[in-house]
């Protein structure tokens, strides 16, 4: 485990000095602050206080936020695996099983850092209106229990205020985007290894197009269903689509016939351990290419 982490650590040094990096963090507060203006506009509308972590919450509560988000994750990890000068260094001294490994672990913790980061973004922006108790705000309220959140796009629902509190919503929120960016950062990984650098940048935009594809209103407008019927479509994309199992509200809370909370984090964890599995044998016919001096 010593060569593994000071593998990371050589991973991480001037991590925030790379262009790559502190682009795809900039762009992250961009979109944290196009995707919050439905929140701003309802508090001023309101006049009243929400929760510290509710914006976070609201944000990212449909598919089309959650994809927008992890799409940045391509562009932060398109030259996995990193190789440099000390690459090879690095290989004469430890197995390609543990040079993985590193891999993995420097992937897992920038999207902890990124994730992380985009939660504290969406709670800043709204920070002046916001406090910390862990108990829904009045503005939840009036957007759950009279329907305006549903007119404004704000996925604020009576299900989810009776079921958990706040922090507890944050912390299964938090995994669940964690879940799929993971899974769409190690199919990247898994197609450079593969094929070729660029094919993890297909892989995952495939992946990304399934998901936002099998969006139910997007499939329910494709396939011109009635609005009666949208129930079956829900159903159904809730348990084939990755990117609708990162989203909190397409859970089943007693009402729906949706996955639950741990059968999307397996639904993650099964995806991740196949391409951890499937990149562990890419790794022993992979040609290893260093440039310079």
């Amino acid at each position: 485990m010593k060569l593994v982490i000071a593998a990371v650590r050589y991973q991480f040094l001037g991590f925030f000095k790379n262009a790559r990096v502190v682009l795809t963090f900039l762009l992250g507060i961009v979109i944290c602050f196009l995707l919050s203006g439905r929140v701003m506009e309802t508090i001023g509308q309101y006049q009243t206080s929400i929760q510290a972590v509710e914006p976070f919450l609201w944000t990212f509560g449909d598919a089309a936020a959650v994809l927008l988000m992890s799409l940045l994750l391509i562009f932060l990890f398109s030259d996995v695996p990193k190789l440099n000068a000390f690459t090879p260094f690095y290989l004469v001294r430890m197995t390609k099983k543990k040079w993985l490994a590193a891999q993995f672990l420097y992937i897992a913790g920038c999207t902890c850092l990124y994730v992380l980061f985009i939660m504290a973004s969406t709670t800043l922006l709204c920070m002046k209106h916001a406090f910390p108790g862990n108990m829904w705000s009045r503005t939840a309220a009036l957007l759950g229990y009279s329907g305006a959140g549903k007119h404004l796009h704000i996925p604020s629902t009576v299900k989810v205020m009776e079921s958990i509190s706040p922090y507890g919503c944050m912390a299964q929120v938090f995994m669940l985007m964690l879940g799929y960016s993971l899974t769409l950062a190690f199919l990247i990984l898994l197609g450079n290894l593969v094929l070729d650098k660029k094919y993890g940048m297909l892989l995952s935009i495939g992946y990304s197009l399934y998901g936002f594809l099998l969006d139910p209103s997007v499939l329910g407008r494709l396939l011109g269903v009635e609005d009666y019927e949208m129930y079956r479509i829900r159903s159904i994309v809730g348990w084939i689509s990755p990117l609708n199992h990162a989203v909190y509200g397409m859970h089943d809370f007693g009402y729906d016939n949706l996955p639950a909370l741990w059968q999307s984090m397996g639904l993650f964890g099964l995806i991740l351990a196949a391409a951890a599995f499937l990149s562990y044998r890419a790794l022993s016919k992979y040609n290893f290419l260093f440039l310079g001096n």
